[in-house]
């Protein structure tokens, strides 16, 4: 069995919350399903730089909030890049 190769991973589609830096994407490996990843959050420090990403970890109300606003956008992206079934 082959190990995990970082060529084969793509992102398809992103988004970021910029008030709680979490972000969403529709990410893709080879030839598999396209599946919805929740996280990493990438925060910025106080000079407007990003920090290094980190988990998503536990997620705010502010951070469902915005997954709510943004849930039929991302629904339909990953159904068009879904295969028929």
């Amino acid at each position: 069995m082959a190990g995990y190769d970082p060529d084969k991973d793509k992102a398809l589609e992103s988004w970021k919350c910029e008030e709680t830096g979490l972000m969403i994407s529709i990410n893709q490996y080879g030839d598999g399903e396209p599946k919805v990843q929740i996280g990493p959050r990438i925060l910025k420090k106080k000079d407007g730089t990003e920090r290094a990403p980190s988990k998503a970890g536990r997620l705010t109300i502010e951070d469902i909030l915005w997954f709510y606003d943004i849930i039929d956008e991302v629904k339909d992206k990953l159904t068009q890049l879904a295969s028929p079934v």
